[in-house]
């Protein structure tokens, strides 16, 4: 995929609501992207909503790693990226091929107020770039409009993060919004699979995928939404 530039975006929240607990991105979501798109020969570039080190949730980087963060964590060009990125109100959303919202928890509570995140999408998309996200990551979507002025998703296949994934991550009452009745209220024709297991869907130039374990297939539908 010479010539091809994808955009990562993301969140700059390091902390749940006010529980004081750490979060920020989950790494899998980063990583696994990342490398599937570098991989396939792209120009992989990642932003944040403030700009400056990307805040990683503590808990995506315990247990048993995926391959992915393994090869992250170990790669000084990788770590140079996410050390210091450039604020997403300084990046010209519309001028990549693709853009890619990972998730963790961080990404509810400053990607949907993103005024700069919105407008670039919404740019994009008009644009007939791909646009797409995983998990959390969708969060960054409820503000975006297509050429209409109607909700980016409405009337679109989308997956994202469930409400009973959410409530078995125990934090439910702690979010300021649950993802899936949000998009399902903005009219998005929202479908998913089982909790915790790969669930993606392609509704044209958007791209969505349910959860950490849906990573590699949102990545694999970007590409191909790419040709």
């Amino acid at each position: 995929m010479p010539n091809r530039s994808i955009l990562i975006v993301t969140t700059s929240h390091d902390r749940i609501g006010s529980t004081g607990k750490p979060t920020g991105v989950w790494l899998e979501e980063l990583a696994t992207p990342y490398y599937a798109f570098r991989d396939a020969g792209a120009e992989v570039t990642i932003a944040s909503i403030k700009g400056g080190k990307v805040p990683v949730d503590p808990s995506s980087l315990g247990g048993e790693l995926p391959q992915s963060v393994q090869r992250f964590l170990a790669d000084p060009e990788a770590q140079r990226a996410v050390a210091v990125t450039p604020a997403i109100d300084a990046v010209d959303v519309a001028s990549y091929d693709a853009v890619f919202l990972p998730g963790g928890h961080g990404t509810v509570w400053d990607l949907p107020g993103s005024a700069a995140l919105a407008t670039g999408l919404s740019a994009a998309y008009a644009a007939g770039k791909v646009v797409s996200a995983v998990c959390h990551g969708p969060a960054g979507l409820v503000a975006v409009t297509d050429p209409s002025g109607a909700p980016l998703v409405q009337g679109k296949r989308v997956a994202g993060f469930t409400d009973s994934e959410e409530v078995a991550a125990g934090l439910d009452k702690t979010v300021p919004f649950l993802l899936e009745s949000r998009l399902k209220q903005l009219g998005g024709r929202y479908e998913k699979g089982a909790d915790f297991q790969p669930f993606a869907v392609a509704d044209g130039r958007l791209v969505t995928g349910q959860n950490p374990a849906s990573t590699a297939l949102v990545a694999r539908l970007v590409l191909e939404a790419l040709g």
